[in-house]
């Protein structure tokens, strides 16, 4: 028999390189961003009373448009009419009940643990932080899959499920972290003013998302609205997170130039946790739930990733815009862009590594195979 050698490492296309420029230099966009409306915070006191000038639910109306502006664009790419053709698979409810035990149970609680031990004294931003952990993917997540080669329709088919379930989850279990366990002086906060903000700031948008897709694709075409309107629409989530931020730092400008070693600190327990969790799900579900690579990709991104849009919005309606838990939800975005980046390139390096190791067990278990038919040949006389 022929001896072929391993097959050699796929080298892929630069991850940078598929991103949109506004993905590329969100990162930097954010710093710049965070600047800037620091400084106007700081030098033009006009600047927050006109910002704080209206509100409606308790965020001021600006601040209101930012929020909806970035989550509306991000829950129309949001495939939930896969939802009904993939639960069908064989191995649905094993790859959801996994990714909803991670999401809704062992990611928060591991962030509950890393916060409290690298911010016993900041309870505020330790709030903040475990706000990050609470909401859980949407945005972006769709795009650090499809970057790793994951699967496209199961990360669709994940975000979906648990957008729906932050829905109805988030509030409840961002005020037991946060107020019940967390105590001091997050324990004022209601309850109500938790899920209200989840009902305002995922419920609207996520409802106005679906239908979009629905009556768009029905009206014109799936293919109209895969190919022209979701490019259209797609930035305008970027767009509105900067502004979003920007209007956040406009009004805690002073506060922020006074507070930086706490900024600092309350960036440790983000770099702690997303390549945790990352790692430790990929491996759980390769080898426990023995998933298929791509699966286990997708798993690992969609409990990695955060939604940051619903995490400002919550702190900002719950907290204030001007309080450090929605400035530690601010920090989380910011870590969590270039943490998640650098995880797509170690799954392409982790893939290729994979379809090496599989390459060689075939051809090693091809030539036991071979050996063994050898050694039990009948060999007849002429």
């Amino acid at each position: 028999m022929e001896e072929t050698a391993p097959s050699e490492p796929v080298h892929n296309a630069s991850v940078v390189s598929k991103m949109s420029w506004l993905d590329r230099l969100l990162p930097l966009n954010i710093l710049i961003v965070m600047v800037v409306g620091t400084l106007l915070g700081h030098y033009v006191p006009s600047a927050a009373p006109a910002i704080n000038s209206g509100s409606i639910v308790g965020v001021s109306v600006p601040m209101l448009i930012g929020l909806l502006w970035m989550m509306y664009p991000v829950l129309c790419q949001v495939k939930f009419e896969k939802l009904s053709t993939i639960v069908r698979e064989k191995s649905a409810t094993r790859i959801i009940i996994f990714s909803l035990l991670v999401n809704v149970i062992l990611a928060p609680l591991f962030m509950l643990c890393l916060a409290w031990a690298t911010l016993p004294d900041l309870p505020h931003e330790r709030a903040g932080i475990i706000l990050v952990a609470v909401g859980r993917c949407i945005a972006m997540v769709l795009i650090w899959n499809n970057l790793a080669g994951g699967d496209a329709e199961w990360c669709a088919i994940l975000v979906a499920v648990n957008a729906v379930v932050q829905l109805a989850l988030f509030g409840p279990i961002a005020y037991f972290l946060t107020s019940v366990i967390g105590g001091g002086d997050n324990g004022m906060v209601s309850i109500w003013l938790v899920v209200r903000s989840v009902l305002v700031f995922l419920g609207v948008p996520l409802v106005l998302g679906a239908a979009t897709r629905g009556v768009l694709r029905w009206v014109a075409g799936a293919k109209w609205y895969d190919e022209k309107f979701l490019p259209f629409i797609e930035p305008h989530a970027v767009i509105g997170l900067l502004y979003t931020i920007l209007i956040m730092f406009i009004l805690q400008g002073n506060s922020i130039i006074h507070d930086i070693p706490n900024a600092l600190r309350t960036a440790v327990p983000l770099i702690l946790y997303f390549p945790s969790v990352f790692s430790l799900t990929f491996i759980a579900s390769l080898y426990i739930l023995e998933s298929p690579f791509h699966i286990a990709v997708t798993q690992s991104f969609t409990a990695t990733g955060n939604n940051f849009e619903l995490t400002i919005a919550v702190a900002v309606a719950t907290y204030g815009i001007e309080s450090k838990e929605a400035f530690a939800s601010v920090v989380g975005s910011l870590i969590e862009v270039p943490v998640l980046l650098s995880l797509v390139y170690l799954s392409k390096w982790w893939e290729n590594w994979y379809n090496t190791v599989l390459s060689r067990r075939k051809l090693q278990f091809e030539s036991i195979n071979l050996l063994r038919t050898k050694e039990t040949e009948i060999v007849l006389p002429e």
